[in-house]
């Protein structure tokens, strides 16, 4: 199964699939559920969940993750290892459900949804042949896929259940969008640690800390791994493919090979906000209108984008955009520039962010690509597919030889493979010469001594780990950490003196003092904020949840907050400037979005009420020794 599902997280055609539908493959491995229990990670209602399955569920994580280009680290392995298991529990909560409310998927309905598949269609029609030859690539049975098909829409089936009741009226919306728009503004003052710069401590000082603390300053446990490593790129020699096979891809995927229409521009940007007022809107246009007439006299367009826009990104390389298609700018700028000729110059265009100035420079029309334009691509993405494939195959040779207590550099001699072995490593830091140190170590510290993992996928090939020396933590000698308990110290002290200076300011303010004045005699800054919301980044704070949900609650007869604010950057008092409460006409032009997010919303969280209920009255279990992990 665990081959099976490699292949799906691999290959092209299955990409495609579930990006054309939801399947359950996120969530499921395709087999029996009735596996022993000694690879049961979780049970529920006596329906047990694999530790394959949660491999594969996980590995679809790790892949979608992964496609936005981002690097794993600790917190998100956690994160995706927590996320994997849930999400089996609700799949096998729903399926469940769905068979005591005795839903059914029937024949008709089933097949209406894979021939709607626009991946089993050609010319917009569904094909049989096709149909199977696409699954077939991917060593998958129709009987297979559809089976799990079935599970998803049973699942969609019971989720529509619970939210299609859920209705919004024109009175709740408006409720929620006085309350979800309103904004407020601030006077505020920030007392940072790093102002006490003058604090000593004693030596004396410094060791009650460290006997104090002692458990921080533990050093992290360390092991020694050896590994096997199948890499990809060094399968890719091993790769054989026929014309026949690139053909296929060719002729199976033409959506790939159209090249949309893309253009090549500058702009420059005059920015305006939401609250810009009429004058402020027109002035700007005028302003746009003289950048158009001196660009239009002979200026460089890229100088004048250096000399007055806006755009903090685009304004150093001379407004310069690069290329786009048209799904990358907002509509009112894609409109326009995709409606011009190069060398062309706009009139003013609106956007949400201002007004803008474009330059055409390039119009690259959109062209279907020929079988020879595309040939070398396929073949090295292919070929690509393929060397996972062998790799994968050449790893679970390995481990399906490996039994407990084997010694894995034997089993690499006896197969002459080479196998490597690396420095001693924390969970935090991981080996070096490997590609994704964090992942590496997060499952190498799931092994007991001289156990072989399971294959793992660390984005440049498929390892085996074998844990072969242990070092557990230990409490560090004083002399060993006196300059970081130092350090320590003396931030703690900061902060305390800090949350006192604070705590002494707002009770003089409470006490009707000039917030002005006092601030003044203690050498700080008064900041007054922009109007934000309630859901909004406060500039030069950031987003801090805490100050927000106090600025929110603060009016003319409660000037102050209860308390000092503690924030990243330290203690902030707050001070109530200004409220504004969205106008009636304003919802009339929104009232249709916002009852669809507010309906989306109250749908949301209806089923995550719902399926908080159905756990609550359900047994479910996972393995202690997971959860440890």
């Amino acid at each position: 199964m665990l081959r099976l599902m490699r292949d799906y997280a691999t290959s092209w055609l299955i990409k495609i699939i579930l990006g054309a539908i939801i399947v359950v493959f996120v969530f499921w491995g395709i087999g029996n559920f009735k596996e022993s229990k000694a690879n049961q990670i979780a049970v529920v209602n006596d329906d047990l969940i694999s530790g394959e399955e949660y491999q594969d569920a996980y590995n679809r994580l790790v892949e979608r993750y992964r496609q936005f280009g981002a690097e794993l680290n600790e917190e998100m392995v956690k994160r995706l290892e927590k996320q994997a298991i849930d999400n089996l529990i609700d799949q096998r909560l729903l399926l469940q459900e769905a068979q005591h409310l005795n839903f059914r998927v029937s024949e008709d309905e089933l097949a209406a949804a894979i021939m709607k598949t626009e991946v089993f269609q050609i010319e917009g029609k569904f094909s049989k042949g096709h149909y199977e030859r696409v699954l077939n690539a991917n060593r998958l049975s129709t009987k297979e896929f559809e089976i799990e098909q079935r599970k998803s829409m049973l699942t969609d089936k019971v989720r529509s259940y619970v939210m299609n009741s859920i209705k919004v009226s024109d009175e709740e919306a408006l409720e929620w969008y006085k309350w979800n728009d309103a904004s407020v503004r601030i006077a505020y003052t920030l007392l940072s640690p790093e102002k006490y710069q003058n604090i000593e401590v004693s030596d004396e000082d410094v060791k009650k800390f460290f006997e104090a603390h002692k458990d921080s300053y533990k050093t992290e446990p360390e092991i020694k791994v050896q590994y096997l490593r199948f890499g990809v790129e060094e399968c890719k020699a091993k790769v054989s493919l026929t014309d026949e096979e690139i053909k296929e891809y060719f002729e199976a995927n033409p959506e790939e090979f159209k090249k949309e229409k893309t253009v090549g521009a500058r702009h420059i940007l005059l920015k305006l906000d939401k609250n810009s007022s009429d004058e402020v809107v027109e002035e700007k246009r005028k302003k746009a209108l003289e950048i158009i007439k001196t660009a239009s006299e002979g200026k460089d367009f890229g100088e004048l984008a250096k000399q007055y826009s806006e755009d903090e990104g685009s304004r150093p390389n001379g407004g310069d955009l690069g290329e786009f298609d048209r799904k990358m700018m907002v509509k009112p700028f894609s409109d326009k520039a995709f409606s011009m000729k190069a060398g062309e110059i706009s009139e003013p265009v609106k956007s949400q962010f201002g007004w803008h100035v474009i330059k055409v420079e390039k119009v690259n029309e959109e062209k279907t690509l020929s079988f020879e334009e595309s040939k070398e691509t396929i073949k090295n993405k292919l070929t690509e597919e393929k060397a996972k494939n062998i790799a994968y195959d050449e790893a679970e040779a390995v481990s399906g030889a490996a039994f407990e207590g084997d010694d894995l550099a034997k089993i690499a001699s006896s197969r002459s493979l080479k196998i490597i072995t690396s420095d001693s490593f924390t969970k935090k830091k991981g080996p070096e010469k490997v590609k994704n140190p964090v992942k590496f170590s997060t499952e190498a510290f799931k092994l007991s001594l001289k156990e072989i993992s399971e294959i793992q996928d660390f984005g440049d090939g498929y390892y085996i780990l074998q844990v072969i020396e242990q070092v557990p933590e230990k409490m560090s000698e004083y002399k060993e950490v006196a300059e970081k308990a130092k350090k320590d110290l003396l931030k703690e002290k900061q902060e305390e003196k800090a949350g006192k200076d604070a705590e002494e300011l707002l009770a003089a303010l409470k006490k009707g003092e000039n917030m002005e004045t006092e601030c003044q005699k203690r050498g700080l800054e008064i900041k007054t904020s922009e109007f934000f919301k309630r859901n909004d980044s406060i500039p030069d704070i950031g987003y801090e949840r805490e100050i927000v949900q106090a600025a929110f609650s603060l009016s003319e007869d409660k000037k102050f907050s209860e308390k000092p604010l503690k924030a990243k950057k330290g203690y902030y008092l707050i001070s109530f400037k200004e409220r504004k409460t969205p106008e009636p006409e304003e919802f009339e032009k929104e009232k249709e979005k916002t009852k669809e997010r507010l309906l989306q919303q109250k749908k949301f969280k209806t089923l995550e009420k719902w399926m908080a209920g159905l756990k609550n009255k359900s047994q479910i279990s996972i393995l202690a020794d997971f959860l440890a992990n």
